[in-house]
């Protein structure tokens, strides 16, 4: 199922194994991490689920 949608909640440690796992789509803010302007979701959709599941404070929603 093609993503429409990805966010970090305030959960977020900013541990960066989110960048780590899908860099083209991630990045390390401040406070927390981001998703990249203009991130191709749906080209790195494995990369995009496996960083949410993998994700130790549950903070990456996708829908």
């Amino acid at each position: 199922m093609a993503i429409t949608k990805v966010t970090i909640d305030d959960n977020c440690t900013v541990c960066g194994l989110c960048e780590t796992t899908a860099p083209d789509v991630f990045e390390m803010g401040d406070s927390k991490a981001q998703v990249k302007a203009g991130a191709d979701l749906n080209a790195n959709e494995d990369a995009v689920r496996e960083a949410a599941d993998s994700c130790p404070t549950s903070s990456i929603k996708v829908s």
